[in-house]
């Protein structure tokens, strides 16, 4: 009998895989961090061979370590990073360039021009998303006008395009599919009628032949093949990083709230079966859609999306060298009180949610001849809380109700000095689970559900438990001073950049 589920977590900078077992527990896990690639300033690429090589390489060393095979596996559930596009040929299964990644920004300044012509709330109307070069659909087009005959290919139905998902389901399986909760990344679906919406299609010039067909996040919708894991596994569980996170969480009804720091911080907050456009610059998203019903299972989620949180600890190791080891950084960062009046702002590829500034840079001020790289350690962290303070305040504005508790999980979760000065900026209890490796579980749960591992969303609710719940403990007057200094500093980032260069789509 199958006694396990595996997790494929693909992310920004690592591939993993993970085993969790009926009680919703993790039984293995195996990584491997994947390469960056930054060819111009503000541009940021994988590999996308790489991140199947590490992915499969990961999944079958988890399996190996416990000696397990493909009859012990009741099915594979899928999470990614969202909004990063791969272009591939249908025949070869080669892509045809370097995947562009969620955070690059070169297509900042067409957006600027697609805003300037009045489609902005068209699109937001539309999508619920915000007319950005965060989202996919400006990426893809920049690579059918920029790689040599790619359009040509495409109209003659010869190339495949997709989120990272779609990838992975390709080279796993030979489908091309994709779910909700990805495809509403893309700035190409509907979120009323969660299909691909005809006339974005029109507007970014993208084929409709291109692209995944849109299935369940929760059912059977294909099998591996054999030669990967010696048998057929089912694929029965698909959704984008943060949207399984929060079903990882237990996070499945309007008043709930979890906030995953991982490379970058997402604040997701159920709103029912209807999606709710935001009037405060966050993003209204599908979040998963269960069994075979389509719309009338679907759950949608108000989101916040901050750029740059595990990444600043990743720069200050690989780029500055203070750290040797991203765990150093809480040490480091507790060697002094406070961060000495140094605020950093961390806008390394803009900002996002609530702000949306592709022209925004990475700031540090306040520096002084006493600052030291423990200051700046400090900092850093200190910059992870205040824009997801920025952001919160625009959850509850929206929501119209006032979050009592936020559920954390993710990496930099770990780190209870950024807990705790978390809970203080947000003046609510911050609450980590036992299990914080959500987004591999979410996963996990929508692939079992979909075959009957777990029979229902309560028994997956009911499997959640804390570890640690962080409470406020930073007077009123404080807290307000603190972040004064931080929207001081917030405003000398933003608009760092004048101008850049976008080569225009061909006509």
């Amino acid at each position: 009998m199958s006694r396990y589920v595996l997790a494929i977590d693909q992310g920004t900078t690592s591939s993993r895989a993970m085993l969790f077992d009926r009680c919703g527990q993790p039984c293995g896990i195996a990584q491997q961090e994947i390469r960056q690639f930054y060819p111009q300033p503000g541009w940021v690429e994988h590999d996308a061979l790489d991140i199947w090589q590490s992915q499969l390489t990961v999944a079958r060393r988890v399996l190996a370590e416990r000696c397990l095979s493909a009859a012990d596996i009741v099915a594979v559930g899928i999470a990614n990073q969202r909004e990063t596009v791969v272009l591939w040929d249908r025949a070869t299964g080669l892509p045809l360039a370097p995947a562009i990644v969620w955070q690059d920004r070169r297509t900042a300044t067409h957006c600027n021009v697609l805003r300037s012509n009045g489609h902005a709330e068209a699109i937001r109307q539309r999508t619920g998303l915000v007319l950005d070069a965060y989202f996919s659909a400006t990426k893809l087009q920049w690579l059918l006008d920029h790689v040599p005959g790619a359009r040509t290919r495409a109209m003659r139905g010869e190339l495949a395009a997709g989120t990272i998902d779609s990838w992975l389901i390709f080279k796993l399986s030979g489908t091309h599919l994709t779910d909700v909760s990805n495809a509403s990344r893309t700035m190409l679906l509907n979120l009323h009628t969660l299909q691909w919406d005809e006339q974005l299609l029109s507007l970014f010039d993208i084929p409709r032949s291109l692209l995944a067909e849109i299935v369940s996040s929760s059912a059977v919708v294909g099998h591996t093949d054999p030669a990967w894991f010696g048998a057929a596994i089912p694929i029965a569980g698909i959704a984008g990083d943060q949207q399984a996170a929060t079903f990882g969480q237990g996070c499945l009804h309007p008043g709930m709230a979890k906030n995953t720091y991982g490379t970058g911080c997402f604040m997701l907050m159920p709103t029912g079966a209807t999606p709710v456009v935001s009037r405060h610059n966050l993003l209204a998203t599908a979040g998963w859609t269960l069994g075979e019903s389509g719309v009338e299972s679907s759950q949608y989620l108000l989101e916040g999306s901050v750029f740059m949180a595990g990444a600043i600890v990743q720069w200050l190791r690989d780029g500055l060298g203070l750290i040797s080891t991203s765990a150093q950084i809480e040490s480091l960062a507790a060697e002094v009180p406070d961060a000495g009046g140094v605020v950093l702002v961390p806008a390394f590829t803009g900002l996002g949610a609530p702000h949306w500034d592709p022209y925004a840079r990475g700031t540090i001020v306040g520096i002084s001849r006493g600052t030291s790289k423990a200051h700046i350690a400090r900092a850093a962290l200190e910059s992870i809380a205040y824009q997801n303070v920025d952001v919160l305040e625009a959850m509850q504005r929206d929501a119209g109700t006032p979050l009592r508790e936020m559920r954390v999980d993710g990496g930099a979760a770990s780190n209870d000095l950024l807990m705790q000065y978390q809970a203080d900026m947000l003046a609510i209890p911050v609450l980590r689970p036992v299990v914080t490796e959500t987004t591999a579980l979410g996963a996990a749960y929508l692939a079992g559900l979909a075959t009957g591992f777990w029979s229902s969303l309560e028994e997956v609710s009911a499997q959640w438990r804390l570890n640690r719940c962080f409470t406020p403990g930073m007077g009123a007057d404080e807290r307000q001073q603190r972040l004064y200094l931080w929207r001081r500093a917030l405003e000398r980032a933003r608009g760092w950049i004048e101008q850049e260069t976008f080569v225009a789509p061909k006509p």
